[in-house]
């Protein structure tokens, strides 16, 4: 394992459970059989309701050799698959495979982020629901400026994180109704801490 592999999952580990306040209301609302692109660490595992069957954990990344990832997935109330895939490629899943998908601050490194979100459409039931809480861009037109300025080197530097992206309108473009939408400054940099949290069903 090189350095960087040891490295990277400590440090997405701390820097993400700074928004653990955000997880409760989002990752609970799912039921079903749920997927979760962005699995990460599994930090969402701990937050999921009584209604989850069974959950599917997207990510391309997930840590093999960081041992918090084992035992939050040790610790959960319901099977989980883990399925080592990029959201934005076809996903090998029926239509209309999954209740719910839960998103959490994902969109943003996500490369082809239309792609990834018409399949989350196609993978939902006609009656599913995307739950969703991710920061992207600022409502303040002086904040976004900034954001496209710096938006550059920041991908280069947070691993193909984008901070300008607009959630609500990229969601609603898939072919998403959104249920439910709450624009808000959370913690941290005004650039980097504005958070959409949102539900989503088919349009």
């Amino acid at each position: 394992m090189s350095i960087g592999e040891w490295i990277r999952p400590r440090l997405l580990d701390l820097a993400l459970r700074q928004m653990d306040d955000l997880r409760g209301p989002t990752v609970g609302e799912a039921s079903g059989e749920v997927l979760e692109i962005g699995f990460g660490t599994g930090l969402n595992v701990a937050h999921y309701g009584p209604g989850v069957k069974s959950l599917v954990a997207l990510d391309p990344k997930i840590p093999r050799n960081y041992p918090p990832v084992a035992a939050r997935m040790a610790a959960a109330r319901f099977p989980i698959e883990r399925a080592d895939l990029r959201a934005d490629l076809t996903l090998p899943f029926d239509a209309g495979r999954f209740d719910c998908v839960v998103c959490t601050w994902t969109l943003c490194s996500i490369p082809d982020v239309r792609a990834a979100l018409g399949e989350l459409l196609r993978v939902l039931t006609p009656a599913g629901r995307f739950f969703f809480v991710e920061h992207g861009r600022a409502s303040s037109e002086r904040t976004a400026r900034w954001q496209d300025r710096l938006n550059p080197l920041w991908v280069r530097l947070a691993d193909g994180c984008n901070m300008n992206r607009a959630v609500d309108v990229l969601v609603e473009a898939a072919g998403f109704r959104l249920v439910s939408l709450d624009r808000f400054r959370h913690r941290g940099p005004a650039i980097l801490a504005q958070m959409y949290r949102g539900v989503a069903e088919r349009a």
